[in-house]
């Protein structure tokens, strides 16, 4: 097994370790059983599973892992900022935010972002620990790209909010 293989193995194995985290999180708290919309969740979580891992294996549709997994990052990370926000603490302290508040799951959720970063990456650019990073900061696939559409995503999902409450 060649050092590129076994990167690529090891990270899939974390991608499928936190996606299977986060779809078990996701049964406990929105079982479908209780409420319909509940389903969207659970396609989530099925996608994270078995979709985005499936898709990072292939160099022709790793791409689409990469997008696939940011944008549930994304979503994830605005959906539940809000429910945290609608839901907040009554007494704000440090402890209360990290405890009582999705922070951990959003945290959780940026790691397995991470994670599918790695592997497009290493899979794009190579395995060349010299090779210099290309490319404009917000032109896909860069940070920066990910961040116009996190704050993008936000503002849309806040207006939405705001005129359908």
């Amino acid at each position: 097994m060649t050092t590129k293989t076994y990167v690529k193995s090891t990270l899939l194995i974390g991608l499928i370790a936190l996606s299977a985290g986060g779809f078990l999180l996701h049964l406990r708290v929105h079982p479908v059983s209780q409420n319909l919309s509940n389903l969207v969740p659970f396609i989530s979580g099925l996608l994270g599973v078995l979709v985005v891992p499936l898709l990072f294996s292939f160099k022709k549709t790793i791409a689409y892992g990469y997008v696939i997994n940011g944008m549930e990052a994304i979503i994830g990370t605005v959906t539940m900022a809000h429910f945290s926000i609608a839901h907040w603490p009554a007494h704000t302290t440090l402890t209360s935010i990290l405890m009582m508040t999705l922070l951990a799951d959003i945290l959780l959720l940026w790691g397995k972002f991470g994670v599918g970063l790695a592997l497009f990456n290493l899979e794009l650019f190579g395995y060349d620990p010299v090779k210099p990073r290309k490319g404009k900061y917000f032109r896909y696939p860069n940070m920066g790209w990910w961040l116009v559409h996190l704050v993008g995503i936000s503002v849309f999902y806040s207006i939405g909010h705001y005129f359908w409450r």
